[in-house]
């Protein structure tokens, strides 16, 4: 993985994400809980203290918004937090899905005790600018505490409806927005896994992780998983896919044997349902 030249509080809490293994290569799991910023309560997410708890140690990284992380998420458990900073829209009007603002303050990140913070940036979309704006301050904010910034390559309903049509051009997309959000001072990519990945991968320098997206069969999920690390992406941001799954728990267990372990996707269906049996 390339830590590229950052300072030493960078450097340590990349090194707090990505989990080295064996062969010396670095990897996440990183679990996404920050749907509620504009889904309300959502799926798996109606009480986070029932659902997450149990699935939080399991996680090299957790992302939630403010509001899951203070009310609904145990204080002592020492997994490493990217906190969601960006909001101001919700489901109840998705064609103004892109028009975010940064709504809590690196300050309070640091009071937190966020490692880093995430920020959605709609690339072609009518709110581009003021998105890749918001992650330009937000990258100058956070470069004076040494907090990392995570750019999410968001593509709100119309932008996605447009890619499922036109799906030859999704690898160039995602290439291009990645990249634009890297030079705007993103230390962390999450974007789409797509054919072609290595493409993608070979022009963003930085780690990439991939969105889980909506909820699909577990071994549908595992499946993309292993694909995207196997094209070079570092690690999974993945929410939907672990919290709506039949059994939670067993089943970011199953994503981590992917990431961190090299398990095909059929190795680890199996245990996914052994370990749901167990349980």
């Amino acid at each position: 993985m390339n830590f590229g030249q950052l300072d030493w509080g960078k450097t340590n809490r990349l090194a707090q994400i990505f989990k080295r293994n064996k062969k010396g290569e670095y990897h996440t799991v990183m679990l996404a809980m920050d749907h509620p910023y504009f889904y309300g309560p959502t799926t798996g997410l109606i009480d986070p203290r029932k659902t997450m708890q149990p699935l939080v140690p399991y996680a090299d990284a957790i992302s939630p918004a403010k509001g899951t992380l203070e009310y609904c998420l145990d204080a002592k458990v020492p997994v490493p937090v990217i906190l969601r900073v960006t909001g101001g829209n919700s489901m109840r009007m998705p064609d103004q899905l892109s028009d975010e603002e940064i709504i809590t303050s690196v300050e309070e990140a640091v009071k937190l005790n966020a490692v880093g913070v995430s920020i959605s940036v709609y690339i072609d979309s009518p709110h581009q600018k003021q998105t890749l704006k918001n992650l330009g301050q937000l990258a100058n904010e956070c470069s004076k505490y040494g907090l990392l910034v995570l750019g999410i390559t968001a593509t709100g309903a119309e932008l996605k409806k447009r890619l499922e049509e036109e799906s030859d051009s999704n690898r160039n997309y995602f290439a291009h927005a990645g990249r634009i959000i890297q030079e705007n001072g993103a230390n962390i990519v999450k974007t789409y896994y797509t054919k072609g990945f290595e493409e993608v991968r070979e022009g963003i320098q930085v780690p990439i992780v991939i969105a889980g997206g909506k909820k699909v069969p577990e071994l549908d999920a595992l499946t993309y998983t292993y694909n995207s690390i196997q094209a070079g992406a570092e690690g999974i941001d993945m929410g939907r896919n672990i919290f709506q799954a039949d059994n939670p728990v067993a089943m970011i267990q199953a994503i981590s044997s992917v990431v961190h372990k090299g398990k095909t996707p059929q190795e680890a269906y199996r245990s996914y349902k052994e370990l749901s049996k167990k349980e």
